[in-house]
């Protein structure tokens, strides 16, 4: 199913605001891997200067383990890839953690739903394995509700 060219921003909106409003997350933005790149993200985090360079390189295809070696680059934050799952069904899911940061490492989860791909950064403290949790029920939420909108139409 392909619906991003169906949900208006303001649902897209909504998705980050639904991952602030969770007591582990910092940042969170929605993306996409055609035009428009950035579709959603916090005011006051980092991922709003998420450049289409970093989100091709995070969202290609081709030669992902250089990503392991490499890393990954968000809003100009360099993350250490823990975990890529992102285009292996049923799961879809890719770990990373900040790296070199005066605050502190921090987890950074990513989550495909359909089209498009919810990335989150978790607050000072978070682990990963929670985070990831949060990112699939919110994700699961958010499917749920633009079907719903979809069939109201």
């Amino acid at each position: 199913m392909q619906f991003i060219e169906d949900v208006s921003q303001e649902i897209w909106q909504d998705c980050v605001k639904l991952f602030l409003q969770s007591e582990m997350c910092s940042d969170a933005a929605v993306i996409a891997n055609c035009p428009p790149w950035l579709l959603a993200s916090s005011t006051e985090g980092n991922f709003i200067q998420m450049t289409q360079e970093e989100v091709q390189t995070l969202l290609t295809r081709e030669g992902r383990e250089k990503l392991f070696l490499q890393g990954v680059t968000l809003a100009g934050i360099k993350c250490l890839l823990i975990r890529d799952n992102l285009f292996t069904h049923g799961n879809n899911s890719m770990d990373l953690r900040t790296k070199g940061q005066s605050r502190g490492s921090q987890a950074v989860t990513v989550v495909q739903m359909e089209s498009v791909y919810l990335v989150v950064m978790g607050k000072k403290g978070t682990e990963g394995g929670p985070l990831n949790l949060k990112a699939f029920e919110i994700a699961g939420y958010m499917r749920e509700a633009i079907l719903q909108k979809m069939a109201h139409c």
